[in-house]
């Protein structure tokens, strides 16, 4: 497989109660801002707030299944958390291909733009990921 920049690809998802719930589970975060209704609207997001690790995490789903998919091992993520994810909204992560490096002993390190937006279009989450491909 060969890769260029320019090469995009995106993994859409509507966060549900169910996923804070599972990702609280999986790693002990219960900060009332994401568990605790009653306490979310007293804050400045006016309701509850996904975690943002969990929001970013779609950008793992883009890399480790898509682009460059199966294979994939991160090297370094850098994250931008712009705007929060409420609970119901849909986010649709991407990775585009900015930097292609082709290894001696084979396969590729890719640098990739990442970023996360809502339904309205709105960025969410930015950054950027650095990969390891061998495929």
């Amino acid at each position: 497989m060969r890769f260029q920049v320019g090469d995009r690809a995106s993994y859409t998802q509507t966060l549900s109660e169910a996923h804070v719930a599972l990702f609280v589970g999986a790693v002990g975060d219960t900060n009332p801002l994401h568990v605790d209704e009653a306490y979310a609207k007293q804050s400045r997001f006016g309701g509850r707030i996904a975690h943002g690790l969990l929001v970013a995490g779609l950008i793992s789903t883009v890399i480790g299944t898509r682009l460059p998919g199966v294979g994939a091992v991160y090297l370094s993520q850098t994250l931008r958390f712009l705007k929060p994810t409420y609970l119901g909204d849909t986010i649709t992560a991407t990775a585009v291909v900015k930097a292609v490096r082709e290894r001696e002993k084979g396969g590729y390190v890719l640098t990739l733009e990442t970023f996360c937006e809502n339904q309205r279009g709105e960025r969410v989450v930015e950054g950027e990921a650095v990969v390891l491909w061998e495929g």
